[in-house]
């Protein structure tokens, strides 16, 4: 899968080129559509450029979808890419390149064609945040939504009705009796909506069900989440009675991220805005694991534990099969990144990633070079 870092380092060379008239193509296919609707465009501006032949630039453009409308045959025929595709396809100083983005950390969000002097690296961007799974949760009196949130892309999963009364009791009540019956169906109503949670964001043959069995593979800590996180949202009185009942299975309640926001719908646009709300949690969270092996890194520097830091101190322990993760920092080119990772495959261990917009991010980069290296065993 083309990790992040990579993306960084070709969005960066995407966008410094740029070319005299239209001959510089962007496509981006998100997962749900067929590749066949783009080509379609593609092959109709070809057909229209067919008919120009004055000058070289029309030359150059025909050049760049010629080329296109092989790729995109070539992808019509093996189906859309399980993230989508992002094609760049362009022709500059007489030389027609392209660009294919087919293995995403996370799915393309919209369809885009464009043909133009510069490439739109937009829709390769938003494929670089946050590329784990989160369930989405939103809770109000009048009713719940359950979502996913896959990279940029929210997926409402279900809805829930309340049948939960008012607060205002009906003639002839006494309102002891009305206070009891409005508690059992708030009670009966979050129990409905923990069922469905659980259906929706646990593993297993009911949580396969409602959340797509293919995503209980990800559950790699064998934890029985079919999510890598929980958000939960809503209007915060009823929220917080549901989260304080403990009616939630307790692996979703440990997998609840950032406690609770305020939202008011119970609906698609409150999935949304549970996002939107959530936003700076869930980039904590996806920084968090490299954060804790940096912290890992420091620690064992404090207490004399076997770590090496500096290339050439890291490509050593290599050689010993010493090394159980080697750290490198994101601010070093891909190419170096991608061969660090490979070696540390090779031996056994495992490679994060380092964000260098944080202190002790920065501090690694500068102080140790980038490289560094958590060991199994000391080496001499």
């Amino acid at each position: 899968m083309t990790t992040a870092y990579e993306l960084a380092d070709r969005i960066e060379e995407l966008s410094g080129i740029d070319a005299a008239g239209d001959r510089l193509l962007t496509v981006a296919v998100p997962p749900d559509e067929p590749v066949g609707a783009v080509l379609e465009r593609v092959e109709e501006a070809h057909a229209d450029a067919e008919y120009i032949h004055s000058e070289d630039a029309d030359d150059a453009a025909r050049s760049t979808l010629e080329q296109a409308r092989h790729l995109l045959h070539r992808y019509e025929e093996s189906g859309t890419p399980e993230h989508g595709l992002v094609l760049y396809v362009g022709t500059v100083d007489g030389e027609t390149r392209e660009w294919i983005f087919d293995d995403l950390p996370t799915p393309v969000a919209e369809s885009v064609y464009r043909l133009d002097r510069s490439f739109d690296t937009a829709p390769l961007e938003r494929t670089t945040g946050d590329s784990r799974t989160y369930g989405l949760l939103v809770v109000e009196r009048g009713g719940a939504v359950l979502g996913r949130l896959d990279g940029d892309a929210v997926v409402p999963v279900e809805s829930i009705e309340s049948a939960v009364m008012g607060k205002t009791r009906a003639g002839g009540q006494s309102a002891q009796r009305f206070a009891r019956e409005r508690e059992r169906q708030k009670e009966e109503f979050f129990e409905e909506v923990a069922a469905e949670a659980e259906r929706a964001f646990l593993a297993g043959p009911e949580g396969a069900t409602a959340a797509d069995a293919a995503d209980a593979a990800s559950d790699d800590e064998g934890n029985g989440l079919a999510v890598d996180g929980l958000l939960v949202g809503g209007t915060t009185v009823t929220v917080d009675d549901f989260l304080e009942g403990d009616h939630l299975d307790y692996r979703l309640d440990e997998a609840i991220v950032g406690g609770h926001y305020a939202v008011e719908y119970a609906g698609e646009q409150g999935l949304h805005q549970l996002v939107d709300r959530a936003s700076d949690d869930l980039e904590a969270a996806a920084e968090r694991p490299a954060r804790d092996a940096l912290d890992d890194f420091f620690d064992a520097l404090g207490a004399d534990e076997p770590v090496v830091y500096g290339p050439e101190e890291t490509e050593e322990a290599l050689d010993y099969g010493a090394v159980e993760t080697t750290l490198c920092s994101a601010a070093l080119p891909a190419e170096e990144i991608r061969e660090w990772e490979a070696r540390t495959d090779e031996e056994g261990g495992e490679t994060v990633v380092v964000p260098d917009g944080f202190d002790q991010g920065a501090r690694f980069r500068e102080a140790f070079g980038g490289v560094g290296a958590l060991l199994r065993f000391p080496i001499e």
